[in-house]
């Protein structure tokens, strides 16, 4: 996941907790949320807040944990050995109720071709109980809108809807631009508090054997006209966010403007043309 110092934490805390409750959201999402004394104190941002979160491993009883100081969090983190080392991926925050001391994490639900879990944190989501232990490491923002730009555009997979949901509802009112979104099922479909002036278009892959985010990457290539002074952020499968940067760098964005982050890499191959 890409970053940008100067939105990261300059001393990142760690954020102790355990799940309140699992549901699944929608067909493609589960959600979780968590609690933690800690939690009230954590500096939610808005936006795409994000966060590095550490789950026990299926065979252990005690929760390992490095002690993270400072940004160097990866140093104690790969000290621990391999067998006793926490589960680590990156999650951006679905929804956060500090006078509760509650967050929501969204793992997005990838089945096999036999219909098993696939993913470490999904398979760890759809089993979790409540009282399970989970550990947080704050990250900070990769949203970055520039303050005079004049739109906003915003394309994303299932894996990038948090950080759509998060972004729309902290934009300032007046905001004027387009997302792009792309989900597996017409079901995985929420309502999003856009401003007025950002209308959303929500494209339904609808098909086992596609490549997730090619489908927003063909919708993003329509839109060929850019204004040079706006703000893009493509985020989701790392074919999404490469071409689509690519796409909007040829149409004329400049590439400061633009924010992209491969958050995941799918082993399906599909060709994607370079225009």
């Amino acid at each position: 996941m890409s970053k940008t110092p100067r939105l990261m934490p300059k001393h990142p805390g760690l954020f102790r907790g355990e799940v309140v409750r699992s549901e699944r959201f929608t067909p493609s999402i589960q959600r979780v949320t968590i609690t933690g004394a800690t939690l009230v104190d954590f500096p939610w941002l808005g936006y795409d807040h994000w966060f590095r979160l550490f789950l026990r491993l299926p065979h252990q009883v005690e929760f390992v944990l490095p002690e993270l100081t400072g940004a160097r969090w990866w140093d104690p983190y790969f000290a621990i050995p391999e067998d006793v080392r926490p589960h680590c991926a990156n999650y951006t925050v679905a929804g956060f109720r500090p006078e509760a001391a509650e967050m929501d994490i969204d793992f997005v639900v990838h089945c096999g071709p036999e219909g098993e879990l696939e993913g470490a944190a999904a398979i760890w989501a759809c089993a979790a109980r409540p009282g399970d232990p989970v550990a947080l490491l704050d990250q900070g923002l990769i949203f970055d809108r520039p303050d005079d730009a004049t739109e906003v555009l915003v394309v994303a997979d299932e894996s990038g809807l948090p950080s759509t949901a998060g972004i729309l509802r902290s934009l300032p009112r007046d905001t004027v631009g387009r997302v792009i979104q792309e989900i597996p099922h017409a079901e995985d479909r929420r309502p999003l508090d856009a401003p007025a002036g950002v209308s959303v278009t929500w494209v339904i892959r609808d098909d086992a054997t596609a490549v997730p985010g090619a489908a927003a990457l063909e919708e993003l290539r329509r839109h060929d006209t850019v204004d040079e002074a706006g703000y893009a952020f493509v985020v989701g499968e790392s074919t999404l966010a490469a071409e689509g940067r690519r796409h909007l760098v040829r149409a004329g964005l400049p590439k400061g403007r633009i924010t992209f982050s491969g958050f995941w890499k799918s082993e399906k191959k599909e060709k994607v043309a370079r225009v």
